[in-house]
């Protein structure tokens, strides 16, 4: 099946795997991605050990969670967001 899961609404999310929604290339918005929940606590869990990736860790964890690496990044810029509103 897919490698994200079913539709969860999230602030973290990131942009979707499939391009762009205009077929030129150029212009128009990704969709948002549903993060599956085995998805979301491992980058739960890898934010709870490193707030921010290098590239190398970054590569790493897309290759094993099957997301792209600027997923991974959103994700991780996203989080931080919401760690400062919260604080």
């Amino acid at each position: 099946g897919r490698p994200w899961g079913a539709e969860q609404p999230l602030p973290e999310g990131g942009p979707e795997c499939s391009g762009p929604e205009e077929p030129g290339g150029r212009g128009g918005r990704r969709l948002r991605t549903a993060f599956s929940a085995e998805q979301l606590s491992t980058l739960e869990s890898s934010f709870q050990r490193q707030q921010y990736l290098g590239a190398a860790e970054r590569r790493k964890l897309a290759g094993r969670m099957r997301l792209s690496e600027l997923q991974i990044k959103t994700w991780f810029q996203n989080r931080r967001m919401k760690l400062k509103r919260q604080l």
